[in-house]
């Protein structure tokens, strides 16, 4: 029992540094998708910045300044793709932290059934047992009256015997 008692402590440090590096990879994954989004926004300003560009004659937008844009705003694009795949993937961590919990709320509450199942038969046990040592000293209580009540027949046959005696004497 001793030894479960001190590997207990083991068990819960190591499940605190599973924790800790889920956390950690965690923290590092909304750090990635906040540096996707920053750089989203800076994208989206420079294209932005690229429709308001018109270096042709009159004012007009020229065919380079429409590719500009439109390369701008694929690479905003692109940007958005990433940050779905890293968001898919912070949800995933944090889907299996919930699913850590639950199960380490189902796995406490099993050990609590467990221990009360135990309390229970330790309780009837002892019930049990008490229950036999009354019955032993009963019996024993029994026991000794039952010997009381031989030794007084015994005691009242050895007189009444006398008495027969003294009584055939006198009578001889």
């Amino acid at each position: 029992m001793k030894k479960y008692f001190y590997l207990l402590p083991l068990i819960l440090l190591s499940f605190q540094t599973y924790a800790q590096q889920d956390t950690t990879a965690y923290a590092a994954q909304r750090v990635k998708v906040n540096t996707l989004l920053q750089e989203r926004s800076a994208k989206f300003g420079q294209y932005d910045e690229s429709l308001t560009q018109r270096s042709g004659i009159f004012g007009w937008q020229t065919k380079k300044d429409i590719k500009n844009s439109n390369e701008i705003l694929r690479q905003v694009v692109l940007t958005d793709n990433n940050i779905f795949k890293e968001l898919k993937i912070l949800m995933d961590y944090k889907d299996l932290q919930n699913q850590q919990k639950v199960a380490v709320a189902d796995n406490s509450q099993s050990r609590i059934e467990a221990y009360m199942g135990t309390i229970k038969k330790l309780q009837d046990q002892n019930a049990q047992l008490k229950e036999d040592l009354d019955k032993k000293n009963k019996g024993s209580l029994s026991t000794y009256i039952i010997a009381f009540l031989i030794l007084v027949m015994a005691g009242g046959f050895y007189f009444f015997n006398k008495k027969l005696k003294e009584n055939k004497k006198r009578t001889v």
